[in-house]
C-alpha cells in the first residue's frame, strides 16, 4: 500500500512540477530534427550582429532542465557550472540537453579551469559518434540564494563568449529559492556588444537582490538583457524523463526546505533587517528636510514597499516549507502506522 501511494504521489508531483513550470507538451519528433545545411546558413547571415535584441525566446525540454536543477542543488551553497547543448530557431534559442562541467567553484563565483575546457572538447566530440548534431548553445550556472541575474564576473564571460562563439547563451539558476518557493527559479540572458546603449526598458520583474549584491547587481543590469523562458517535452523524452524525475522525486522527499534553507533564512532575515534600517535612516533624514525633497521621499517609500514584497516573500517560503512537511508526514507517517 505505502509503495503504491508513494508511486502516485510521485506522478502527482511531477504533474505538479510540469504544471507550476508551464512545461508544454509537443507532438511529433520534428523539433529534434537537424538540419546542418539550414544551420550553418543562418550562422553566415549573422543577424545578431545588426540587431543586439535578435534572440528573444529560449525553448529549454525538460530533461535539459531537470538536469540542470538536479546539479545545482547538488552544489549547495557552492556554484556550479554547466554546458548546453541545442539549435536556433529564427529568434529562438532551442536547449535540448545539458551536461556538467567538473569544475572548481565557491560561494561567489565558478570559473572553468583547464579540466573543464577537456572535458567539454571531449564530450562534443563523443556525442558526435552517436549521432548527437546539436552545438553547444551556451553555459549555465547557479546563484545560491541570491536570485538570477549576471554579475560583473558573468557579464565579462558572457560577452567573450559572444564574441567567438555565436549564437551563446547564459542561464543562472537559484537552487535555493528553488526549494523555497517549489517552482525553478531560473533566468536566461544575453549580453549587449561592447559600447551599446540600450534604450530605456519597461522594469523587469521585481526580485529580490541581498544588500552585499545590489551594488553589483546594479552596476551591470544594463549590459544584458532577458529572454523570454518557456519549457518543452515529448512522448520521445518520455522514459529518460521517468528516470531522471525517480531520482529528483527521491531527492526532494529527503529534503527538508526548512532545515535545508535555514542559513538561507536567516540571511534573508539579516538582510531585511539592514534594509529596514537604512530605510529607517533615509526616510527620518527626509523627514527632518521638511516637504521640500518629496521625490527623495517617494523614493524612499518604493522602498518601502519592495521591502514589504521581500518579507511577504519571506513569511510565504516558511509556510510553505512547513506545509510540505506535514504533507510528507501525513503521507508516509501516518499510512505506515495504519498498515
Amino acid at each position: 500500500m505505502a509503495a503504491r501511494g508513494g508511486s502516485s504521489s510521485s506522478e502527482e508531483a511531477r504533474r505538479k512540477f510540469e504544471n507550476e513550470n508551464k512545461i508544454e507538451s509537443i507532438s511529433g519528433d520534428q523539433l529534434y530534427k537537424w538540419d546542418n545545411e539550414k544551420y550553418q546558413a543562418f550562422l553566415a547571415t549573422k543577424p545578431w550582429a545588426k540587431d543586439p535584441h535578435h534572440f528573444k525566446k529560449v525553448k529549454i525540454s525538460a530533461i535539459a532542465l531537470l538536469k540542470m536543477v538536479m546539479h545545482a542543488r547538488s552544489g549547495g551553497t557552492i556554484e556550479v557550472m554547466g554546458l548546453m547543448m541545442g539549435k536556433i530557431d529564427g529568434d529562438t534559442m532551442i536547449v535540448m540537453d545539458s551536461f556538467a562541467l567538473p569544475v572548481e567553484g565557491t560561494e561567489t563565483r565558478v570559473n572553468a579551469q583547464t579540466e573543464g575546457y577537456e572535458y567539454m572538447v571531449e564530450y562534443l566530440t563523443l556525442i558526435r559518434q552517436v549521432g548527437r548534431m546539436e552545438n553547444a548553445l551556451g553555459w549555465y550556472h547557479s546563484h545560491p540564494g541570491y536570485g538570477c541575474w549576471l554579475s560583473g564576473i558573468d557579464v565579462s564571460t558572457q560577452m567573450l563568449n559572444q564574441q567567438f562563439q555565436e549564437p551563446w547563451l547564459a542561464i543562472v539558476i537559484d537552487p535555493v529559492r528553488t526549494i523555497s518557493s517549489g517552482r525553478v527559479e531560473l533566468g536566461a540572458f544575453r549580453t549587449y556588444p561592447e559600447g551599446y546603449k540600450p534604450d530605456d526598458a519597461a522594469p523587469s520583474e521585481y526580485q529580490s537582490i541581498p544588500i552585499s549584491k545590489i551594488e553589483d547587481f546594479g552596476v551591470h543590469c544594463k549590459q544584458y538583457y532577458p529572454l523570454e523562458v518557456s519549457y518543452f517535452k515529448s512522448s520521445l523524452d518520455s522514459h529518460l524523463l521517468d528516470l531522471l524525475w525517480n531520482k529528483y522525486w527521491v531527492n526532494t522527499l529527503s529534503s527538508n526546505a526548512l532545515l535545508t534553507n535555514r542559513d538561507y533564512t536567516a540571511g534573508q532575515i539579516s538582510d531585511l533587517a539592514e534594509k529596514l534600517e537604512q530605510a529607517e535612516t533615509h526616510l527620518a533624514h527626509s523627514g527632518r528636510m521638511g516637504g521640500y525633497f518629496m521625490p527623495e521621499r517617494k523614493k524612499e517609500e518604493s522602498q518601502l514597499s519592495k521591502l514589504t514584497k521581500d518579507s511577504s516573500k519571506v513569511a510565504l517560503e516558511q509556510v510553505t516549507a512547513v506545509m510540505t512537511q506535514v504533507m510528507k508526514d501525513n503521507l508516509f507517517n501516518l499510512k505506515t502506522k495504519r498498515v
